[in-house]
């Protein structure tokens, strides 16, 4: 066995705490072992949590520089915004980070060049909210119930209102989800690797 996952969040009841620090941290591919945080942290290599790193891959995929840019992560988790601020922070971005309780949180978001939003409360964030031409990760994600009883996955950022303002977004679904998944068999490989010492 080459890799291990603990599918966050936990249902309640369940220790998730005490459960990742069950997993070897040379097989935690989702990088948030306490081990794996703490090389984040102090810029040693290791596993990177797939959800940031892949936005960090996004973001050199479309030549987005961090580097002296005004970032905002809206969101403190282990799972996606502690690990985020510090891949931007690593990257020579100025990083803030705000949460669903920070006080004008309008006026916070509205400084950054670089968003990344990963709150899970639909479309938190609107067009007044946006520097213009800033860029715009959307992670957040909601299963958002229609009065006829359809569901539909939605992110933080009202998308249509945001994106004719801003030089890039990611939807949601389809935008940061599939670079999650990307970076976990990335992970996988690495651990695959590094164990058969190839």
């Amino acid at each position: 066995m080459d890799g291990f996952l603990l599918q966050l969040p936990l249902p309640n009841g369940l220790d998730s705490t005490a459960l990742l620090n069950e997993i070897a941290p040379e097989k935690d591919v989702d990088g948030l072992h306490p081990i794996n945080l703490g090389r984040l942290v102090r810029g040693e290599p290791g596993f990177r949590s797939c959800t940031p790193a892949g936005v960090m891959r996004l973001l050199n995929a479309h030549n987005i520089d961090p580097a002296g840019q005004t970032a905002v992560v809206l969101g403190r988790s282990i799972l996606v915004g502690k690990p985020m601020a510090l891949m931007l922070l690593e990257a020579n971005a100025t990083v803030t980070i705000a949460h669903s309780r920070t006080p004008d949180l309008a006026n916070v978001v509205r400084q950054a060049d670089i968003l990344v939003t990963a709150v899970g409360i639909p479309d938190l964030i609107n067009a007044n909210m946006v520097k213009p031409s800033s860029v715009v990760v959307d992670v957040g994600i909601y299963r958002l119930t229609l009065d006829n009883g359809i569901s539909r996955l939605v992110g933080d950022v009202d998308f249509y209102g945001v994106e004719p303002l801003v030089r890039a977004i990611t939807p949601v679904p389809g935008g940061v989800g599939p670079m999650t998944v990307t970076m976990l068999l990335q992970n996988t490989v690495w651990s695959y690797r590094h164990r058969q010492q190839l």
